[in-house]
């Protein structure tokens, strides 16, 4: 237990001093080019916005085409921030090109956000299981074999417990499978056989 804490510790502080170098360096990059107080300020809460808008749909499952882009340009954003003020670029005397680059990084980054935040597949209505269990049994046609249900690990339906129980704690209500499936970052068919452990 305590080599896991350690290393999360390790991976957490690696984590806090990268984003505040990458803070202060896209900070640095806007107010060369011009963005001054707290436009400055408000750039790079604009880039590790969209990185985490991108990671959570990574993770959600979900269009993950649409995560992989936004991930990609917020990155790009970041990394040509840092190399752009490692000595590379006169900051005294920043190239047009980059002055329009980061004038118009706030409707990149509103698209890129948006587009994340709204265009998540429609969840399936609740009634759809209710339908299933009035009907009966799922009518196989003839000749298509019946898939088997996937092996759950052990460990997997045990986490799975916890993160209901989690839930469950925090809203009072049971966890349903969509979001059993956007937590643990697996096919809808395996949040399936998942949840029909719990």
């Amino acid at each position: 237990m305590r080599a896991h804490l350690a290393r999360v510790d390790a991976v957490l502080v690696q984590a806090a001093i990268a984003a505040a170098l990458s803070f202060a360096h896209l900070h640095d990059l806007a107010s060369a080019a011009g963005q001054n107080g707290w436009k400055a300020w408000a750039y790079p809460v604009s880039v590790d916005l969209l990185l985490v808008a991108a990671w959570k749909r990574l993770r959600s499952g979900a269009s993950k085409a649409a995560g992989w882009c936004w991930f990609v340009v917020a990155l790009v954003a970041s990394l040509g921030a840092n190399v752009a003020t490692a000595g590379l670029l006169d900051l005294d005397d920043v190239p047009a090109w980059l002055r329009i680059l980061v004038s118009g990084w706030p409707a990149v980054a509103f698209l890129g956000g948006t587009l994340l935040a709204h265009s998540a597949p429609v969840a399936e209505t609740a009634s759809a299981p209710a339908e299933q269990e009035t009907a009966g049994p799922p009518v196989v046609p003839e000749g298509e074999p019946k898939r088997p249900a996937p092996h759950v690990p052990p460990a997997l339906i045990t986490h799975a417990r916890k993160l209901a129980d989690e839930h469950h704690t925090r809203t009072g209500s049971p966890i349903d499978t969509d979001t059993l499936r956007a937590r643990l970052g697996v096919p809808a068919p395996l949040a399936d056989a998942i949840a029909s452990h719990l």
